[in-house]
């Protein structure tokens, strides 16, 4: 059997302490191709950059940063750097969990939809942050476990899976319950708009509040994720409100 192409990305950049981890875990399955932003690219979403060149820089073997964005780099490693010769697309892992809404702002959903778009089965692994890299590794593994199913099973078209990996708490190693499927939540984020004012005197504005609060309806991945389980739920790159669908066609334009 050839050996599998994985193409790893994320959207935290070189620096970002789940890279390596997860490279290292992912390199058992298969020949693994790292192309990441050159910066952080946090809450990227899905945008690309069309209105500059992009620029790509080899830093070692099989590593790769672009000035862009995680979907940027999705895109530019299948369709140019690897030449269409993709067999998994893997983003993360994130440092950062990606709950319910979360992946709509996601870099690292991101990257791995824009794989799904392209036709390849890909996969977005977060879990929450830590500066040491060694924290990330029981992550990389549940990863890993979950990519080996996905080169063995495929997925449906325009479907990518969304992994979120709990973490240590009050300093001991994490101890995952083990893999449950679910459904996106509800996050709650803060609406109050800080301002600040530079040294200068002009203000200066950030959008996001201190806490984010998950919602953990029963089913949900914010449910699952706080009792310890490791959550894997399917993401499609269909938008349509399918239940709305009937109730609309009735409305008269």
């Amino acid at each position: 059997m050839a050996k599998r192409t994985i193409l790893l990305t994320n959207d935290d950049g070189i620096y970002g302490p789940g890279l390596k981890p997860l490279k290292s875990a992912l390199s058992k399955l298969g020949h693994v191709v790292c192309i990441v932003p050159e910066q952080e690219r946090s809450a990227a979403s899905h945008a690309l950059t069309l209105h500059k060149p992009l620029r790509v820089q080899q830093v070692s073997r099989n590593i790769y940063i672009l000035n862009g964005t995680p979907a940027d780099c999705t895109r530019f490693g299948i369709l140019h750097l690897l030449m269409s010769k993709v067999d998994l697309v893997v983003s993360g892992i994130n440092s950062g969990v990606n709950l319910g809404e979360d992946v709509i702002y996601s870099g690292t959903v991101a990257a791995a939809v824009e794989g799904a778009m392209l036709g390849l089965p890909a996969v977005a692994v977060s879990r929450p942050p830590e500066a040491n890299p060694s924290a990330y590794v029981p992550a990389a593994a549940a990863a890993a476990r979950v990519a080996k199913n996905v080169l063995k099973r495929n997925l449906p078209p325009g479907v990518c899976l969304n992994v979120n990996v709990p973490a240590a708490r009050n300093g001991r190693a994490p101890k995952l319950k083990g893999f449950v499927v679910t459904q996106l939540g509800h996050r709650v984020y803060g609406k109050k708009v800080t301002i600040r004012r530079d040294p200068r005197g002009r203000h200066y504005y950030w959008l996001i509040g201190k806490n984010v609060l998950g919602v953990p309806t029963p089913g949900s991945d914010v449910e699952a994720f706080e009792k310890g389980y490791v959550t894997i739920t399917p993401v499609t790159t269909d938008w349509t409100a399918l239940a709305f669908l009937t109730d609309l066609k009735r409305w008269k334009f």
